[in-house]
């Protein structure tokens, strides 16, 4: 059994840059992936909601200021059905497709059904490259546990490393796995 854990985790405060590092992974990765990142969206400098965007070019709120929801963080309503209609099917095995999970977070975790997909993505034999909030409820610090999963923390220091570390580390996996 190799130690290179499959399950790649970024985490770090809001807008320390877990979405751009990801991103810049996506742009670079010269292997089909599926899965999902999330994005601000701002008016006028002022954030009013976020985004989920799947790598085959689906989109929808993750969670908005104009959202009713019987889920909310702070001033957000949560989209249960987005994320179930959005997150869920793109973060399905397929192949030996990287996964792109961004992220388990507390909105994300208020669907049963989130949660058991991203488990699904962790335990199969898939490469996964997400990020995971800091702190949060059990189900996140479960996942932190896990002994397939390495976490890597961005900060104003490593996040312009970090992309191409990640890249290193998702071609040293995928030529174990041929």
């Amino acid at each position: 059994m190799n130690s290179m854990k499959k399950n790649i985790f970024l985490t770090g405060a809001p807008s320390s840059g877990k979405t751009t590092v990801i991103k810049k992974v996506i742009a670079r990765l010269n292997h089909p992936a599926n899965g999902f990142y999330t994005e601000e969206e701002r008016v006028e400098g002022k954030r009013i909601g976020f985004l989920m965007k799947t790598l085959d070019g689906k989109k929808g709120y993750l969670a908005h200021q104009d959202i009713k929801s019987d889920f909310h963080i702070r001033r957000y309503g949560v989209s249960i059905e987005n994320i179930e209609k959005i997150a869920v099917p793109s973060i399905m095995p397929a192949n030996r497709n990287v996964i792109i999970l961004d992220e388990i977070g507390k909105m994300e975790c208020f669907s049963e059904v989130f949660k058991k997909a991203a488990v699904n993505a962790l335990d199969s034999a898939n490469i996964v490259l997400g990020t995971i909030t800091f702190g949060g409820e059990d189900f996140i610090l479960g996942i932190k546990k896990r002994t397939d999963i390495e976490i890597h923390e961005v900060t104003p220091e490593n996040r312009d490393s970090l992309p191409e570390m990640i890249l290193e580390k998702i071609q040293e996996l995928l030529k174990k796995g041929s």
